[in-house]
């Protein structure tokens, strides 16, 4: 049972990190409107440092709050600022000069890089053959569903390096984030990076000449700055870290090949927005490259144990019921060798 929930809460906090990931391009490129990226990035964070740290508080004793061990503070420093502060200060930054598909897709190397990353400083995640079969379908998936035209792709150069610096550092600070192995619990820990990811986005808006004065605040914005600060901030947190702890780098940060799918149901869901034939072969595709990773869970050898460990049992239990039934016994008349 302790298995079947486990494995529930790690479908569950994959699915909610994808679906409220997935309108974060959406609301940056809306929000983007009102604010100075930089500053919206720093106000995103100051929205979700406050609301993480009273969840933590509240479902937290007092010493499981506490950093303690070196891994604790490297933990703390990789989520707030690469996982966390530059992976989003170059998304929002990066924004500015790319349309929310070319983000998406940009931003989708997140799990290929990855594997790199952990390939060099991780003993316990390697990427197989087969996974890396499962890893370029669903890039090619994640392609087919955005759709970028190749004058989208060649344009926005700028952009397309922040976004790329972005995946970098999303990934680079997932992998050291395993790597630390901290003591803390997920949300605890990101309840300690937020502040710094916030810190760092304050100074880098201060450096670029932005002002407070500069924001335009609309209901649009607000709403913009609720979603990206509580949902796709707190909440998704919660969930995406969650489950970096439990299913490991290389597979947690395949939310990314979801989330542009899930950017693409909601525009089709909620603002009427049409959704190709190319889009449906793309969702197909990207479920045929979740497939293949998930097939190396299957451990045949282990299976193939497992039964025949049973068999004994079963051909016993067999025996026992041709007793009963009088199946065993030779027929009269006749002698065994």
């Amino acid at each position: 049972m302790g298995v079947i929930v486990a494995d529930r809460r790690t479908i569950l906090a994959f699915v909610a990190a994808s679906v409220l990931f997935g309108g974060t391009f959406v609301a940056a490129k809306a929000g983007l409107s009102y604010f100075p990226p930089l500053l919206f990035v720093a106000l995103r964070f100051d929205v979700a440092a406050v609301a993480l740290a009273a969840f933590a508080v509240a479902t937290t004793d007092r010493e499981g709050l506490i950093p303690r061990t070196r891994g604790d503070a490297v933990g703390i420093v990789a989520t707030g600022v690469l996982a966390i502060g530059l992976a989003n200060a170059l998304l929002f930054v990066g924004q500015q000069y790319a349309t929310s598909a070319v983000g998406a897709i940009v931003f989708s190397l997140n799990p290929i890089l990855t594997p790199v990353f952990a390939a060099v400083l991780l003993a316990d995640e390697r990427l197989s053959a087969r996974g890396a079969v499962g890893m370029v379908l669903g890039l090619v998936g994640v392609a087919l569903v955005v759709d970028p035209s190749l004058a989208m792709l060649v344009d926005g150069g700028v952009g397309k390096l922040f976004l790329f610096a972005g995946a970098v550092s999303g990934a680079l600070g997932s992998v050291l984030i395993r790597r630390a192995e901290s003591t803390l619990s997920s949300t605890v820990r990101t309840a300690w990076g937020l502040p710094l990811g916030a810190a760092l986005s304050h100074a880098l808006s201060l450096g670029a000449g932005e002002s407070p004065a500069a924001i335009v605040w609309t209901p649009e914005a607000v709403l913009a700055l609720a979603y990206v600060g509580l949902f796709a901030g707190a909440v998704a947190y919660i969930a995406y870290f969650g489950l970096l702890d439990r299913a490991g780098a290389i597979r947690a940060n395949l939310i990314f090949y979801v989330v542009p799918a899930v950017s693409t149901l909601g525009g089709w869901a909620l603002l009427g927005e049409s959704i190709a034939p190319l889009a449906i072969l793309g969702f197909l595709t990207i479920f045929a490259g979740f497939a293949v990773l998930g097939s190396e869970e299957v451990d045949a050898a282990a299976l193939r144990r497992r039964l025949a460990t049973r068999l004994p049992d079963a051909v016993a239990e067999r025996a026992d019921a041709d007793d009963r039934l009088g199946l065993g016994e030779e027929p009269r008349g006749f002698e065994s060798d």
